[in-house]
């Protein structure tokens, strides 16, 4: 495999190809986080925002960058943690890490983490930083399906990652273990 030769670099993603393929880079992190926040009442909290891309309202889990506040060297849990609460509100007692992967294998190099947060805490409205402007739903997680097909029905795009973390939720449930998991 030869080195990746750089085609552009802006402020947030770059363009490099690698063995004649091209694909897209983050310049200013080094992962994404996942959270999939599940309170004690049973509800999956997700976050909904417009997305500037697709033209569209966006319902997602809350998830951001690793490393992108001027600390190259920020660690995924602290990441995970400090995305959680800005964008939702929650501080979790517990993250476990549960699913790395790729988030696009064929345009980015970039890898998703997800992290379950449980024992929840409200500390906040939540709603993201300064630049941003978040909606959190909280929604149980047997009415989650209903939900998500209404949210499609109101013209909401659906972000797959939230299907990944309810198939995982739901192994759990029947007591399958989804993956060797790693409390933090």
């Amino acid at each position: 495999m030869t080195a990746p030769e750089i085609h552009y670099k802006g402020r947030y993603i770059g363009i490099s190809e690698r063995d004649n393929w091209e694909y897209a880079t983050r310049t200013n992190a080094s992962a994404v986080v996942v959270l999939v926040p599940v309170t004690e009442q049973g509800e999956l909290v997700m976050v909904e925002q417009f997305r500037i891309p697709v033209q569209a309202a966006v319902i997602e889990l809350p998830a951001g960058l690793v490393g992108d506040l001027d600390d190259p060297d920020e660690q995924l849990i602290t990441a995970a943690q400090r995305e959680l609460e800005e964008e939702t509100g929650y501080r979790a007692g517990s993250l476990t890490q549960f699913l790395e992967c790729p988030s696009s294998a064929g345009l980015t190099d970039e890898t998703i983490v997800f992290y379950l947060a449980e024992d929840l805490r409200q500390t906040g409205p939540g709603g993201g930083d300064g630049s941003e402007d978040i909606s959190v739903h909280r929604v149980l997680l047997d009415e989650a399906d209903g939900w998500l097909v209404n949210m499609m029905q109101q013209g909401k795009m659906l972000d797959p990652k939230i299907y990944a973390a309810l198939y995982w939720l739901r192994r759990r449930e029947l007591g399958l273990d989804p993956l060797p998991l790693q409390a933090c």
